[in-house]
């Protein structure tokens, strides 16, 4: 960008604090319960046998983390 740091870092600043977090994260996450998740819920309702048991989930995520390290 072709403005001074200070100038970025206020314009920066001024446009967070132009946005009302919590409103727009209660609105993204309604839009989303109600579109992806509910979509999701439906699905596996429908066929249970794509369920992926809690225990797998968790070993899988432990090994993500482990190869990040």
């Amino acid at each position: 960008m072709s403005l001074p740091e200070e100038a970025r870092r206020r314009l920066a600043l001024r446009l967070l604090n132009s946005v009302d977090p919590d409103e727009a994260f209660d609105q993204a996450a309604e839009a989303w319960l109600r579109t992806e998740a509910a979509a999701a819920y439906d699905a596996l309702k429908a066929d249970s046998s794509r369920a992926i048991p809690a225990e797998d989930v968790r070993a899988k995520f432990e090994a993500k983390w482990a190869a990040r390290s």
